[in-house]
């Protein structure tokens, strides 16, 4: 792709379409009419807003439907009219706290956990006012409010399934590189913008795609003069950072978004780029309608941690200690028994049907003990169906040579160790299920860690001991997230990553998660 400084010739950017021609002279008020919002954001709002006014009416007529059942009485001729208009307040006030949660901020929508949250917020938020009113006004009974305890849950349910829904399809449109991207423009020194780019650039799936940078044009050489003030110094004709082009210096900023089409600046602050200088840039580029973004040397932090607080003039990043104790841990157990109780009840019959084809199509036992590592070191027995046949262990030096895995790991795609029914129940994690039996003692979680071999333990460095500090699971990130195909360090950086950030919700949608990639098999052997 061609690039120039903003006086010249540019291609078109294969990201955003946009043909980046000789700079116009035009005003603020031109580069914001320019620019304005994606098309893909404005109907994907859209999209959302319709989506969770269906699933919340649909939830009301079905209050409305049980409110005339035997289950809850048939509405006699003086509530009738309470009848219709208990579930239509329902859902109208559900609507309402959907858009003040600003749960269709996109700033949010798809990108984590905060989405989900701001929808769990303005469901409670609009029970909570249907409930005081009628208490205070007296025109619902309790009666006419039983039938929203099973549409509320079931609404919430819905919302949750169509936002993920949504999500996923953004997400695939991202990973394919067509669309659902937001242009964002660098700004900061060549080494700076270099790694905020191939950052940015390296993670489609976050929705970002830099598309220009403007570095400072400081530091020009002795008797130089520089052919152009919007180019820096030590920059030419055509010349790029990380793929993307240099668009001009501080001053030109503004009309270098509207160039390409940027609905966002991120900035990386330095000695040349100080606090009045990005004070100065935040008023242009508020008069461009462009969003500005700083960047922060935060790797691997849950949003949830981190909080602003204003301090004498400056704005300071409050980042809360992981905590590896108290109530949300409490939760996590009760969980934990809970949720593992109901689904040894509902896989018990699978648990006999693969026990049976295990015994009977190979010799050996049904169950295959492995020790491994729980929180703090503690050494436990995990318990699997048996997918090898008898003495696999012994074979591991001899079959190192095939090894695909990554660091302390052994894998190998076309394992000869493995059983032909074994082959079968690892592709489905159906060889994993008696890993609940392992959750109901207390030594798994659900969701955690891989459950790590001593030998694995014993070569940790400091950043991978972090995952000892939480229970094993018998699913996690890792799993979600492609199993055995993931890279060592990557699988290492998702289980400390858990271990820091986890919240009772991301367990939630991890196990929701983990129904689909246990159906596809994506990852597995």
């Amino acid at each position: 792709m061609a690039s120039q400084t903003l006086g010249g010739e540019f291609g078109i950017h294969p990201m955003t379409g946009v043909r980046m021609k000789e700079r116009p002279a035009r005003g603020f008020h031109d580069i914001r009419a320019a620019l304005g919002r994606p098309a893909w954001q404005a109907r994907y709002q859209a999209r959302l807003r319709f989506t969770d006014a269906l699933v919340v009416v649909g939830a009301a007529v079905v209050a409305y439907v049980l409110d005339a059942t035997p289950l809850f009485g048939a509405p006699s001729s003086p509530n009738a009219l309470r009848s219709v208009i208990v579930p239509a307040l329902v859902a109208a006030v559900w609507i309402g706290a959907l858009a003040a949660s600003n749960s269709y901020d996109l700033r949010v929508v798809g990108r984590d956990l905060t989405e989900y949250r701001r929808i769990l917020s303005a469901t409670w938020t609009s029970v909570s006012v249907l409930v005081l009113t009628a208490w205070l006004t007296s025109f619902a009974e309790a009666r006419d409010v039983l039938p929203q305890t099973i549409a509320v849950p079931l609404g919430l349910a819905g919302l949750i399934a169509s936002r993920y829904a949504w999500r996923q399809s953004v997400l695939r449109a991202r990973r394919e590189g067509s669309s659902c991207m937001t242009a964002v423009l660098v700004v900061g020194h060549r080494e700076q913008a270099e790694r905020v780019v191939r950052l940015i650039n390296d993670a489609p799936e976050r929705g970002l795609v830099a598309v220009g940078a403007c570095i400072p044009s400081d530091g020009w050489a002795d008797g130089m003069q520089a052919p152009d003030t919007s180019l820096p110094r030590d920059t030419l004709p055509g010349d790029e950072v990380a793929g993307v082009p240099i668009l001009g210096d501080l001053s030109r900023v503004g009309e270098a978004a509207a160039l390409v089409r940027a609905s966002a600046v991120a900035v990386s602050a330095s000695g040349r780029i100080t606090t009045e200088v990005v004070r100065r840039l935040a008023w242009q580029l508020e008069r461009a309608g462009v969003d500005l973004m700083l960047t922060a040397e935060l790797s691997d932090l849950a949003v949830s941690r981190v909080t602003v607080s204003p301090a004498s003039g400056i704005s300071l990043l409050h980042v809360a200690a992981p905590r590896f104790e108290g109530h949300k841990f409490h939760v996590k157990q009760v969980m934990d028994w809970s949720l593992a109780a109901l689904l040894t009840l509902l896989v018990s019959p699978v648990l006999v049907g693969v026990g049976l084809a295990v015994v009977l199509t190979s010799k050996g036992g049904l169950f295959y003990l492995s020790e491994r590592v729980g929180r703090g070191g503690k050494i436990f027995r995990m318990v699997k169906f048996r997918t090898m046949h008898v003495g696999a262990d012994r074979e591991v030096l001899a079959l190192a040579t095939g090894n695909e895995a990554a660091g302390p790991l052994f894998k190998m795609r076309s394992d000869p160790r493995i059983t032909r029914v074994g082959r079968v129940l690892r592709r489905y994690s159906l060889d994993e299920l008696p890993q609940l039996f392992n959750v109901l003692s207390g030594q798994m979680s659900l969701v955690g860690p891989r459950p790590a071999l001593p030998h694995e333990v014993a070569a940790y460095e400091e950043r991978m001991q972090r995952r000892l500090l939480v229970k094993p699971g018998m699913t996690g990130m890792w799993q979600v997230s492609g199993r055995s195909d993931l890279p060592w360090d990557e699988a290492v950086r998702l289980d400390v990553y858990y271990a820091e950030n986890w919240t009772p919700f991301m367990d939630l949608l991890i196990l929701a998660q983990t129904a689909r990639a246990v159906v596809t098999g994506r990852g597995a052997y």
